[in-house]
């Protein structure tokens, strides 16, 4: 009986681990996606704004969220000036400071680090009515509850793609990650959208890190490429862009990367990749910078 007990015990307790962790993936933010814009897309009367390199935040009302659905601590200082109503916006330390935005974000607990998050917030996932009347609801409530740590993305009505090629260059020259642009009038919809759109001057995507290839000449003793895999299965080699303290401690294998690239090739693999920033590190792995 002391053995049926304690197998029940187990099972029960194993039951409970496996449910919990099946909620915690399925509950996913119900966000809206980016597709890219193409030059066959009239901009005209979309608006436009700057797009932020940070890590995405989903604000529920009450809990901070990663767009994967992980939960991030926020300090209290931060959490009493948010609003009861959703939000949707990018937690972001300055052009050019991604790595330093996330591992910050990212701590189990909230450090210091965190006067120097912004919340620049661009949605308001749960309001109804257009994207001009979601924003009206955001910047009346900041109105009211000022926030040196909340900022509304300033939004600006496009008069044409000569204009929205212009104001990415001014984007990109200042260090910024690229344009996006919103449809006027639209409702909030989660998933892929026609409504909301990036635009870069290059493409950029993520893949896997699977291996490493010896470095040779100067690179001896390092690493002299990443071996990386995508999503679909296409492996190939990342070596364009590492610094010399990349190659010395590269990103662990089973990080995802970012890197950018000029199409692909007729077997499907990436043109001229260049290696731009870790996105993710498995649990417990340590980067050294």
């Amino acid at each position: 009986m002391a053995r049926i007990r304690t197998f029940l015990i187990f099972a029960a307790t194993a039951l409970l681990l496996l449910t919990s962790f099946s909620i915690a993936v399925a509950e996913t933010p119900p966000l809206t996606l980016l597709k890219r814009w193409n030059a066959s897309i009239d901009p005209t009367g979309w608006w436009m704004s700057e797009k932020y390199d940070g890590i995405r935040g989903y604000w529920d009302g009450a809990r901070m969220w990663t767009r994967q659905g992980r939960p991030v601590a926020i300090p209290d200082a931060l959490r009493r000036q948010l609003p009861p109503f959703a939000l949707d916006g990018e937690l972001w330390a300055g052009r050019g400071r991604f790595a330093q935005t996330a591992s910050i974000v990212r701590d189990a607990s909230p450090g210091p680090g965190w006067s120097k998050i912004h919340y620049m917030v661009f949605e308001a996932p749960g309001g109804s009515g257009p994207f001009e009347a979601r924003l009206t609801t955001v910047q009346s409530w900041l109105t009211a509850h000022p926030s040196n740590a909340i900022r509304l993305v300033e939004q600006r009505r496009c008069a044409g793609k000569a204009q929205l090629l212009a104001f990415l260059h001014q984007v990109e020259r200042r260090g910024g990650e690229g344009v996006v642009l919103h449809a006027a009038g639209a409702p909030y919809v989660a998933g892929r959208s026609d409504s909301l759109l990036k635009v870069k001057s290059f493409e950029d995507t993520e893949a896997t890190v699977v291996g490493y290839t010896p470095g040779r000449g100067k690179y001896t003793g390092m690493v002299g490429s990443l071996r990386v895999k995508l999503p679909n299965g296409t492996r190939f080699s990342l070596g364009s862009g590492l610094s010399d303290a990349e190659r010395r401690s590269p990103p662990p294998v089973g990080s995802v990367v970012t890197f950018r690239y000029q199409g692909l090739t007729a077997s499907g693999k990436p043109r001229f990749p260049v290696f731009w920033r870790i996105r993710q590190v498995p649990a417990g792995s340590v980067v050294h910078k």
